[in-house]
């Protein structure tokens, strides 16, 4: 073998096991997600049956029988077990939901705090823990702004 060709086989071998390696720790500890943002996973072998410890924090839904869409819903952790057709566990993990911090500013005053969402321009956003009267008041004029966006697109049941 010549010199070039062994450090080509060295190097295809270092990498495999990078590759193996990160594969390897992605799997350890617990999946983190973010709160209101999903995440898709693949698995190897079809899925029967999903179950998630406590969907108050994440909501998992099977694209497809080997494609898993975790939606982070509150902080906190919970597991999932996901079962095939004889009821063996393919998957136990432990998820993770954190709030996403990116384009987010909080403000603080006293013990209320509001949350506001820079991108570049900022806007008040919910976010779990926020001052009840800000996160109400944030949260009742989204929903009117839907209900008026889905009313103009001819979906609100009104005339």
């Amino acid at each position: 073998m010549t010199f070039p060709a062994k450090i080509k086989t060295y190097a295809a071998i270092f990498l495999t096991g990078m590759v193996a390696s990160t594969a390897t720790q992605a799997q350890e500890g617990p999946v983190t997600v973010m709160v209101d943002r999903a995440k898709v996973f693949r698995i190897q072998e079809p899925a029967s049956t999903v179950i998630v410890g406590n969907p108050f924090i994440a909501d998992v839904a099977m694209h497809d029988s080997t494609t898993v869409v975790i939606t982070g819903k509150s902080y906190g952790s919970t597991n999932l077990v996901i079962l095939d057709d004889n009821n063996e566990p393919i998957i136990d993990e432990v998820i993770t939901v954190k709030a996403a911090g990116d384009g987010t500013v909080l403000v603080h005053r006293n013990a209320s705090r509001q949350t506001y969402s820079c991108a570049p321009e900022c806007e008040p956003t919910l976010r779990l823990g926020d001052q009840t009267e800000n996160f109400d008041n944030v949260a009742e004029q989204a929903t009117k702004r839907n209900e008026l966006a889905l009313k103009a697109a001819g979906g609100g049941g009104g005339q």
